[in-house]
Formats: structure tokens, C-alpha cells, sequence
């Protein structure tokens, strides 16, 4: 490659046409031929030769290895000859002063080195990554950005946080003031003149990283922004000061580090911009009517961050509109229904909520399980089946295994119309009865697993695998593992059980909980009553059992197979 040919790359244009609805325009800009000038002779020369501009993600330089290049696709050897002490001073010579974050740059550009030092403070290692400008990109969430709302950017490192919040600032800024608080100028470029890339966007660098949140502060206080875009919240301090700028009705955008919003839950550092979590204990009568126990977790606080968005790839991302909605539905095992927006080869932008794609988002609740079974036929460990060895010797479980085992269940239920015989081990006899009794389900107890046409039994007990639970696995007796000893947790568990041989009943009973979580919002939110659609009697037990743990009152009218749930605000 070229001299001329790098050049090009400075502006390198991937233009798509935007006649029909829906297509995105990229433009990338990535000033290549600035960060090769900086390297040693042999690598540019080497990087020239193998070409790939757009693909290549960073350059790496360690003490005594040899120099490497990594692409999209893997990664690949620059030279023969090894780097040495003078390789790496002649590119601290010609980039930017280190930071305390030990990050450094190239004036104008977005390109970021970091460097890696000995014990002594001296530099023995170098990674220059290729930062780029990719204008048009926002535009799969370019609606939500303009709303008003505040952002989180949730995703990995290397997944394109960074790129979506530069061009959410350059947006936001042909229509607001918007001030960045650029930590490493990673956002907007080395040097005092920011990058065209932002925009008429304003740009504040902080001196030091420990003192990112008084800049945020700072930028509120000083400047009057509309918006504050703010990279990479990671301390305690950082997550105070966004919930400041929130409460000021300054519109934030900001990235952490985190796959989910389940994960950002359980960072204890960074769950405040969601909220955060506490243990809250109930009184016994509160704990009957929500069929769980004493100590239950709930929101702490309105959460920081209206919408939170979790960049998949860089081609697919999950977005939660209603930040608290998602936090208090994980936290009481209800399903999650995010949308769901991806980009396809022609850059046409699709979106549909996980509902309507099959797919569930799923949190601690019993029953409820993941799009597919697991592998050897399992399903996890919340309220599922498991069934161990064949009688004949044949280790592993299929998924036609399991299938035999719902087809047997149901000949008992059905054809012989006797009750389904239960051996529970280690769980409340009287709590399945009432669990059963909820459901209007027939059930036996029985003392003996050699009864058993299942058996049931919580987590800790099926790990240390005693006797009973072995013999059970032994037989082919299917096992049923709950999470918990709770009413709750028996009664998903008995819905599998009596509902596994119809294919569309897990479809159903998720899209009647989503409609009773929709009916308690708006009720919530100051509506009179609700009507929901006709159920069976199972299903019509768990939607009175939710708006019992909203403080609402619920009453079934009808008859079947029309009966259905009217929930009223007290």
C-alpha cells in the first residue's frame, strides 16, 4: 500500500445510498496515516504491505517481543526483529505527554497509546489503538438520544461505546449545548483543539482521572450545559456525581463497563446509576401475601439513567426504556421484554422486543427458562427437571428423554386421572399442599420415593446428591429443583409439571405476566381498574398473586372458559 493510498484512508467513506427508509449513511474517519507516522520504520512499512486499514484495531509494542498488529480477525506479526528500548522512546517522542492514566495521544486525532511501565516507571510496553470517527452510526438509537432522556451505554471494552458516544454528542449538539467531560480525550482527541467528530459540542479535559466527578460538577455549574456526555464511569464518586447532574435536569449520557443490566445490579460500585438494591425485610403477612420470604431485595432509589442500553456488538444492542420497570421486574423474578435493535449487511436498522422474537430475558423466578434447553436436556436450576441415567445403563440426558418424561406425566394426569405423586425432599409439605391447592391441581404426597411419579427438591440438597435424589436419578424418576422453599417457587415448579405437554402454555403464561405487569403500571400510574384477558385458573392465581405484592385489589369474573382478572386501585 501507498503513501497516497494511507492518505486516503484519513477519510475513509462507506457510503450507503439513503433513498430507502430505514439505511444508515457511514462515513469513518480514522486519520490513519498520523498513527503510523509515529512507528518505527519497519512496522509502517510491514502494515503497509499487508493493507487492511479498516480492519486493523491496534499495534502493539512490547520490550523484547516482536511487534504485533491486531485485526478484526486476529492477529498478526509486524517483523522478525524484536522491539527494543529505542523503538519505543522514538514513539514517546512523537505522541503526546502520558497522564496519570498512563494514556496518551496524538494532537487532533482520536488514536489513544497506552503505555506499560516496570516497577521503576519506565515504559517497557506500548498499544497503539486505531481510534476512529464513524459518523452515521447513531442512528439505531438516534431516537432515543433525542429525546431528553438520560443514557446509559452499558457494554464490554472494545464493543464501541465510545464511537456511539462521540456521535450522540456531535447529534445532541446541532440541538443543545453540550458540554463532554473527556477524562483521557479519548471522546474528542489529544490536544487542546478537539476533534471535528463532536460536533459544536464543548469539550472539558480533567487533569487527573481521580478527579473526573468534580469536572462533571464543574461543567454543571459553570458552563449551563443541556447535556453532559461523560465516558467510562467506573468509581463511586463518578456515580454520585451523575446522579447530581440528573437531579439538576441536565440530560446525561454515559458508558460503564458490563455485559447486563442484571450485571450492573451486582456491581457494587456502579448499581446506584439503576437504582442500586437493598435488603428489605417484610412482616410475616406481607411475606404470605407476596409468597416469598422475610428478606426480599427491592430498588433502592429512582434510578439515575432513564434508558439503559447494552451494546451486544457492534451491530446489535438491547435497549431498556424504562430503567426502574426493568430493575424491580429483575429483582421480583418477573420476565424482562427489552427491544431489541441490530443493523443487517445493508445497514437497514430492525427493531422488535425480545417477546415477539421468542426470545426471554429471564431473572430469578422459578419455572422460567431461557430461549432453548440446555445442553443434555437440562434447564437450569430454577424450578426445572432433571432426570439423570436410563434404566439399561445409558448415561446423558436427551431432549427426547425429557419429552418421554412430560408424556408419561401427562398419561397420568389425563388417562388415569389420578393425582400426580410427589416426593418431596427437603421442602414444606404444607406449603406444596397450599401451592397445589392455589393451582387447583391434583396432588399426593407421598413418603416414599419409590412412589414417586417425580420428585422435588430445592438446590443445595440436588448438589450433595444423598441417597434418595441418587436412587430417583438412577430410575429415571424425574427431579425438579427449586431455588428456593417458598410457595412462589412450588407453584411455577407444579405449572411445568402440568403443563408440559403443550407446546404454546410457557408463550402464554409469559405473555398474561406481561400483561399484568403493563395493567399494575398504569394503575400505578393513577388508572381506576384494568380488565385482562381470560386465562386458566393457574395462570389467573399468579396475576392475583402480583397485584397482591403491588398493594392492589384483584377479583376473577366470569365463567369458563371466559373467566378473567379485574385488578382495582385501593
Amino acid at each position: 500500500m501507498t503513501q497516497s493510498n494511507l492518505t486516503d484512508t484519513r477519510t475513509a467513506i462507506a457510503e450507503l445510498d439513503t433513498k430507502e427508509q430505514g439505511k444508515m449513511t457511514l462515513r469513518i474517519t480514522d486519520d490513519l496515516d498520523l498513527l503510523l507516522d509515529v512507528l518505527p520504520t519497519r512496522i509502517q512499512d510491514s502494515l503497509r504491505e499487508i493493507g487492511r486499514p479498516s480492519e486493523l484495531i491496534e499495534v502493539v509494542m512490547d520490550l523484547g517481543r516482536l511487534p504485533e498488529a491486531r485485526f478484526t480477525d486476529g492477529e498478526v506479526y509486524l517483523s522478525t526483529d524484536e522491539i527494543t528500548d529505542e523503538d519505543i522512546r522514538n514513539v514517546i517522542e512523537k505522541i503526546g505527554a502520558f497522564g496519570s492514566d498512563n494514556r496518551a495521544g496524538i494532537e487532533r486525532t482520536l488514536h489513544r497509546i497506552s503505555a506499560i511501565r516496570n516497577r521503576k516507571g519506565v515504559v517497557i510496553g506500548l498499544t497503539c489503538r486505531v481510534g476512529r470517527a464513524v459518523y452515521g452510526v447513531i442512528e439505531i438509537i438516534q431516537d432515543i438520544v433525542l429525546s431528553e432522556k438520560s443514557i446509559l451505554l452499558l457494554g464490554r471494552p472494545g464493543v464501541g461505546k465510545t464511537t456511539l458516544l462521540r456521535e450522540a454528542a456531535r447529534v445532541l449538539s446541532e440541538k443543545k449545548r453540550v458540554v463532554i467531560v473527556d477524562t483521557s480525550n479519548e471522546i474528542a482527541g489529544d490536544g487542546d483543539i478537539p476533534h471535528p467528530a463532536i460536533g459544536r459540542a464543548r469539550r472539558m479535559q480533567v487533569a487527573e482521572p481521580e478527579l473526573q466527578h468534580e469536572v462533571m460538577i464543574e461543567a454543571v455549574e459553570n458552563h449551563m450545559p443541556e447535556a453532559i456526555v461523560i465516558d467510562e464511569i467506573g468509581r463511586e464518586l463518578e456515580a454520585i456525581a451523575a446522579r447530581t447532574i440528573a437531579e439538576r435536569g441536565v440530560q446525561l449520557i454515559g458508558t460503564a463497563h458490563g455485559n447486563s443490566l442484571e450485571n450492573l445490579l451486582l456491581n457494587p460500585t456502579l448499581s446506584d446509576l439503576v437504582g442500586g438494591i437493598e435488603s428489605v425485610t417484610l412482616s410475616d403477612e406481607e411475606a404470605r401475601r407476596r409468597g416469598t420470604q422475610k428478606t426480599v431485595l427491592e430498588r433502592k432509589a429512582p434510578p439515575t439513567f432513564d434508558v439503559l442500553i447494552e451494546i451486544q456488538d457492534r451491530k446489535r444492542i438491547t435497549v431498556h426504556h424504562e430503567v426502574s420497570e426493568a430493575v424491580d421486574s429483575i429483582l421480583r423474578g418477573w420476565t424482562l421484554s427489552p427491544e431489541v435493535r441490530w443493523t443487517d449487511q445493508n445497514q437497514v436498522v430492525h427493531i422488535e422486543t425480545l417477546a415477539d422474537s421468542g426470545e426471554k430475558r429471564v431473572g430469578n423466578s422459578p419455572g422460567r427458562r431461557e430461549n432453548g434447553r440446555r445442553p443434555n436436556g437440562h434447564r437450569g436450576l430454577d424450578g426445572e427437571r432433571r432426570s439423570g441415567r436410563r434404566q439399561g445403563g445409558e448415561s446423558g440426558q436427551t431432549g427426547e428423554t425429557v419429552r418421554n418424561g412430560s408424556a408419561q406425566i401427562e398419561a397420568v394426569t389425563e388417562k388415569t386421572a389420578r393425582p400426580v405423586r410427589i416426593f418431596p425432599y427437603g421442602i414444606g409439605q404444607n406449603r406444596l399442599r397450599s401451592a397445589a391447592k392455589n393451582l387447583n391441581v391434583n396432588v399426593e404426597i407421598v413418603p416414599e420415593m419409590n412412589d414417586a411419579d417425580i420428585v422435588m427438591t430445592l438446590k443445595n440438597y440436588y448438589r450433595q446428591k444423598p441417597q434418595p435424589i441418587a436412587d430417583a436419578e438412577r430410575r429415571n424418576v424425574p427431579v425438579y429443583v427449586l431455588r428456593s422453599n417458598t410457595v412462589t417457587q412450588m407453584e411455577q415448579c407444579l405449572l411445568d409439571v402440568f403443563h408440559l405437554n403443550s407446546p404454546n402454555s410457557e408463550v402464554a403464561f409469559d405473555t398474561a405476566m406481561r400483561e399484568t405487569q403493563d395493567a399494575i403500571q398504569r394503575l400505578l400510574k393513577g388508572a381506576d381498574s384494568a380488565e385482562l384477558q381470560p386465562q386458566s385458573a393457574a395462570i389467573r392465581s399468579q396475576q392475583h398473586q402480583l397485584a397482591r405484592a403491588a398493594n392492589l385489589v384483584s377479583h376473577s369474573y366470569g365463567r369458563e372458559p371466559h373467566r378473567r382478572v379485574r385488578i382495582f386501585s385501593q
